[in-house]
């Protein structure tokens, strides 16, 4: 990577493995989705300067999941930066991520830009909130980063996305995180997984960007649980050095036989 050349990340998120990988999430096997769009990332033109994971790695929260995963992404050999989400437990994935392509710093700095990742999970809960703790470590980092570009990540969607039961199960304490964004114009992106589907928005400078899931899809503006029979994906972010930068999601044909009756997972 050149000096002026942008930086390249891959966000993946709502991996939702097992920990074997014959399992199936509502009739699609998140294995071998993974794989697919793995193999798609592979084939990019350009070699991603970091994966960027957003949480909910597995769907059972079992350490022989979090290897699936490791097993997965680490062969490409690519930085991997991860954080929990709510079908996540945050003990087991810092003890499976050994490898040494997976980086368990939450606070740090590639080329231009600076990265920030917050855990926004709740122990037994489906929806997210950031604690004292969290908000206070992300003022002191946002200080000492200035005036670098710079990228937040959490699992959950810290504003609504017009979908009812998604919206019941975002961030619950958003303006406490908007309150300390607000002071800082250096702030250029948030990006997020929790709702599987493309979503971004504008709000005070700053854009907030969701990335598809690598496995099941939940349908757009829904009042209640609805699958969405768009194919799983990946979004990519082009940086510049100048705070500018560029996305687009990326999908991946994969054959699937969803429960569109299911109303839950």
């Amino acid at each position: 990577m050149g000096n002026d050349a942008p930086l390249l990340i891959a966000q993946l998120s709502d991996l939702h493995l097992y920990a074997t990988p014959d399992r199936e999430l509502l009739g699609l096997n998140t294995f071998a989705s993974l794989e697919v769009v793995l193999q798609k990332l592979q084939r990019l033109p350009q070699r991603p300067d970091q994966l960027l994971l957003t949480g909910d790695l597995t769907q059972d929260e079992s350490d022989n999941a979090y290897q699936q995963v490791q097993d997965l992404i680490a062969p490409l050999k690519i930085p991997t930066y991860w954080l929990p989400g709510n079908h996540d437990h945050l003990p087991t994935m810092e003890t499976a991520f050994t490898d040494p392509n997976f980086l368990a710093h939450k606070s740090y700095r590639m080329g231009a830009w600076h990265f920030l990742l917050l855990d926004s999970s709740v122990p037994g809960k489906v929806y997210g909130h950031l604690s004292t703790q969290s908000l206070s470590w992300l003022h002191q980092q946002l200080e000492q980063c200035c005036p670098h570009p710079t990228v937040i990540a959490l699992h959950h969607p810290p504003l609504a996305i017009k979908s009812d039961w998604l919206d019941q199960i975002g961030l619950q304490n958003s303006e406490d995180l908007f309150a300390i964004l607000d002071q800082y114009p250096h702030v250029k992106l948030v990006v997020f997984g929790h709702i599987h589907q493309s979503f971004e928005h504008q709000r005070r400078q700053v854009s907030y960007v969701s990335t598809p899931s690598t496995c099941i899809q939940f349908a757009p503006h829904s009042k209640t649980f609805a699958l969405d029979e768009a194919q799983p994906g990946f979004r990519l972010f082009q940086l510049h050095s100048d705070g500018r930068f560029e996305t687009a999601v990326h999908r991946v044909m994969f054959s699937q036989t969803l429960d569109f009756s299911a109303k839950g997972y």
